[in-house]
């Protein structure tokens, strides 16, 4: 559940892992590039930045400390139906990940 907050954003992520336990992720950030705090992420993950590129694409920087963990990179559509999350960085086993996840508004 994504939601605004101020400047920025709440979000509340319920994940099903490939052997069926449940995660979640939370945070409430600004759009302006400073870190707040980001608790259950798979990634290891403790704080998140969030940037407004344009009217359609944020970024949302994770980190570990002062390491990036991962970035997501997510552009709306137009019309506003579907988001687009590209992600790219490093996995809690130190392995590269590298998606893309198409969403579409229910």
């Amino acid at each position: 559940m994504q939601e605004a907050a101020g400047q920025g954003e709440k979000t509340t992520t319920d994940f099903v892992n490939v052997d069926g336990t449940r995660t979640t992720t939370q945070y409430t950030a600004n759009f302006d590039g400073k870190d707040s705090p980001l608790s259950g992420s798979q990634f290891g993950a403790d704080m998140v930045s969030l940037k407004r590129i344009d009217a359609r694409t944020t970024e949302r920087t994770d980190k570990k400390g002062d390491k990036v963990v991962q970035v997501l990179a997510r552009v709306v559509s137009q019309d506003g139906k579907t988001m687009t999350v590209t992600t790219k960085g490093t996995n809690a086993q130190g392995q590269a990940v590298n998606n893309v996840g198409v969403f579409e508004k229910q």
